[in-house]
């Protein structure tokens, strides 16, 4: 850019050229010859006022020539000086260079006050006065050019051409203003800089036209213009240019288009006002975008695209190049990145970021992206591009999303998070949650592997909902953990435990850690009785609960527990079939039912009834139970033993054969099989019968034993046997065999004192 500079000089020697060799020299000429006239010459032509050959003019100042002007031919015609073979010499001060201008033809015009010269016009800044310099000097070639004396602004129409020590340029029309130090190159400009050092690429400007200000450093390009540096191209409207020691320092640009092109990647960048900045060796080192910014970078893997109201780009300097080292983009900015299509893979999800400030940071080379991350509130969204996929949005206060080899995604975190993932079928629900704190984690592909969310985590799909101190889903296996203060709840209850696995397709659940539930009632159940009822909900507690079928199936382990209201079942093991309306139950079963229900009284008027008395329970324990609502019968095993008020029964097995839940008492009969042992107690009298097999009725109050050898005690009336004891309780009668008999005493029982 030294040939901006020196370009006024080009002023200063065409002024010298016609100050000098026409104002100056004709005038001090003329009143040289008439003092010192030889004999006369031979008649001038009458068009000719004067005329000299090898005519020399030189000035000097304080023993330094200042000025040299040599012209083979001097001739005046009127009011025009013509000079033919012209040779200009301006000196520096120290008169150690100069400026040489050489043309071959030059007419004054004094009237006008005018040089022009209509052939070739050569320029040479910075000779030596004494020896060859070492270096390209700098040299401009015209014609038709034209010099004011009185301003000393110089122009021409004409091609123009530009040689100076780090590189060239062209245009056509070109003019100079010396009282502003101004340049100007009308139309088709070309400056080619070769900037500095062997490792600085070459810049190539071109404009629709230009104009240089010495004083500020500064070239002005108008119309068009095109910087051109190895794979970088940038188009713009006008662009104004700062200059640093002969160097390009900043660029800015109006209406521009920048692109770089590289092996296995392009970049582009617009804005409708664009700042490049440059290093002293010419490489870009960065570039501002205001106004609808843009920059789209597209590799092998991925076409990542940025945008906002403003754009600051870093570039870093590799081999000769300057790639992109990272992007930041503030007001409504959104980084878009998708998947480039590749064989024999499938395309992960578009990822689209956005927030008031999004950073985007490259790896070296500025091929792959590194990171992109928010520095304010944004949303990052996961947008489908196969079947399967499904359509994410996470909104946060802070995001982070570190990339893999191949702009592959591979870590995503959010500070104060929000998610929202779509269905995979229109009428299903979306999945919503929400906490703190959120990781993401993705395969080698790209795709969404597992997401972790903690501190106050919340969870909703749908009738589902979800909450705990931590979370974790994975992806692959559509599988929700619910860890620490675990609670979810759906419509067929609630869960709350100290970990809840919950499948998302089905909503079936794994429970585990002080497991408390509540199942709502199955309403559209026929039939209904106290071990499942279709009118209450059935609680439940446990180390472990897990349900199968969509929560047509549960199981309970580990200290189980489910009651519905007064009703109540424990073991080590509990299976509720709610679709097939079964029960099983293994390890220390024991059930408790209210066996009647509990009778009211009438208070007086205006008041609440009151209970007449205290409800009575049925109480069976057993090592294991099998309960199938359709018969409503209750098998217990492994040793059995029931009890309700006044009477205990125990056998091997026992089968409870229960009333519906609209009938008054729980217990229709039981049947007892296998070393069975009741029992009865009524007041201070106790009735212990003894058999194989025995039948309770509880409507009548009835037992009946039978097989082996049955034996009743009556602590009253002494003991009975038969191979049928039948007693009743309400009538206080002993049948054996079926017929009635008193009972045989075996010995007198004497109370003792």
């Amino acid at each position: 850019m030294h040939m901006f500079r020196r370009t006024r000089l080009l002023l200063l020697m065409a002024l010298a050229a016609i100050v000098g060799a026409v104002g100056i020299a004709f005038y001090v000429q003329r009143a040289s010859l008439a003092r010192h006239a030889p004999s006369r010459p031979s008649l001038l032509p009458t068009d000719t006022n004067a005329a000299a050959q090898s005519w020399v003019y030189t000035k000097a100042e304080g023993g330094l020539t200042k000025v040299e002007v040599r012209a083979k031919n001097f001739r005046q015609v009127a009011n025009v000086v013509e000079l033919d073979g012209v040779e200009l010499k301006l000196f520096s001060r120290d008169g150690k260079d100069f400026d040489y201008v050489k043309s071959a033809k030059a007419r004054f015009d004094q009237a006008q006050g005018t040089l022009y010269s209509e052939g070739d016009v050569e320029i040479t800044m910075g000779v030596p006065a004494d020896k060859a310099r070492a270096g390209r000097l700098v040299s401009i070639r015209s014609s038709g050019v034209t010099f004011e004396a009185a301003t000393g602004k110089v122009q021409t129409d004409r091609a123009a051409s530009f040689g100076f020590e780090n590189g060239n340029g062209k245009c056509v029309g070109a003019a100079y203003d010396p009282s502003v130090r101004e340049l100007i190159m009308k139309s088709a400009v070309e400056l080619n800089w070769s900037g500095r050092g062997p490792d600085s690429a070459p810049m190539k400007i071109e404009a629709g036209e230009l104009f240089y200000k010495e004083l500020n450093s500064a070239v002005d390009l108008r119309g068009w213009s095109r910087l051109t540096r190895g794979s970088t191209v940038l188009d713009a409207a006008d662009s104004y240019v700062t200059l640093k020691d002969g160097t390009i320092e900043r660029v800015e640009a109006l209406k521009a288009r920048g692109a770089e092109r590289a092996p296995g990647r392009t970049l582009d960048y617009q804005a409708d006002k664009l700042l490049l900045e440059f290093t002293p060796k010419g490489e870009m080192r960065k570039a501002t975008g205001n106004a609808n910014a843009r920059v789209l970078a597209v590799t092998d893997s991925a076409r990542t695209e940025v945008t906002g109201d403003r754009v600051d780009l870093e570039f870093e300097a590799l081999d000769r190049e300057s790639t992109l080292k990272q992007a930041l983009a503030t007001g409504k900015a959104v980084l878009e990145s998708a998947p480039v299509p590749r064989k024999g893979r499938g395309l992960a999800e578009t990822r689209r970021l956005s927030s008031e400030v999004v950073l985007m940071k490259m790896r070296t080379g500025g091929r792959e992206v590194e990171r992109m991350e928010t520095h304010a509130p944004g949303r990052l969204e996961f947008l489908p591009n196969q079947p399967g996929q499904r359509r994410r949005t996470l909104d946060a206060e802070r995001m982070q999303l570190e990339y893999a080899a191949d702009n592959t995604p591979k870590l995503f975190t959010a500070s104060k998070a929000s998610t929202r993932t779509e269905p995979k079928k229109k009428d299903e629900p979306p999945m919503l949650t929400r906490s703190d704190d959120f990781k993401a984690e993705f395969d080698d592909r790209g795709e969404l592997a597992r997401i972790e969310q903690w501190n106050n985590f919340r969870y909703e799909e749908g009738g589902r909902r979800g909450r705990s101190d931590r979370a974790t889903l994975d992806q692959a296996k559509a599988l929700i953990t619910l860890d620490r203060n675990a609670r979810f709840q759906d419509a067929a209850g609630s869960v709350a435990a100290d970990r809840i696995d919950v499948a998302q397709n089905t909503g079936d659940l794994v429970a585990e850690g002080n497991v408390v539930s509540t199942r709502m009632p199955e309403q559209k159940a026929k039939s209904s009785s106290a071990m499942l009822s279709s009118e209450e909900p059935m609680e439940g507690r446990a180390r472990r609960m897990t349900t199968a079928d969509r929560n047509r199936r549960i199981r309970y382990e580990g200290s189980a527990v489910v009651w519905q209201g007064s009703n109540r079942l424990s073991g080590e093991a509990i299976d509720i079939n709610r679709a097939e309306r079964k029960l099983s139950a293994r390890g220390k079963v024991r059930t408790q039912f209210a066996d009647e229900r509990s009778p009211t009284a009438g208070g007086p008027q205006g008041k609440a009834a009151v209970p007449a008395r205290a409800p009575a329970f049925v109480v069976v324990e057993a090592s294991a139970l099998d309960y199938n609502e359709a018969d409503r019968i209750a098998h217990y095993t492994g040793g059995a033993r029931l009890m309700r008020p006044g009477m205990d029964v125990r056998a091997a097995e026992i089968r409870a054969f229960l009333n519906d839940s609209s009938a008054d008492s729980t217990l229709d009969r039981a049947i007892a099989d296998g070393g069975v042992r009741i029992l009865r107690t009524d007041g201070g009298r106790t009735l212990n019968g003894t058999s194989e097999h025995a039948e309770y009725y509880a409507a009548e109050q009835k037992i009946v034993l039978t097989g082996g050898q049955p034996v009743l005690d009556d602590s009253s009336r002494g003991v009975t046997r038969g191979r049928e004891l039948t007693y009743l309780a309400k009538d206080d009668k002993l049948l054996v065999n079926g017929a009635e008999r008193a009972p045989v005493i075996s010995d007198i029982r004497r109370s003792r004192k």
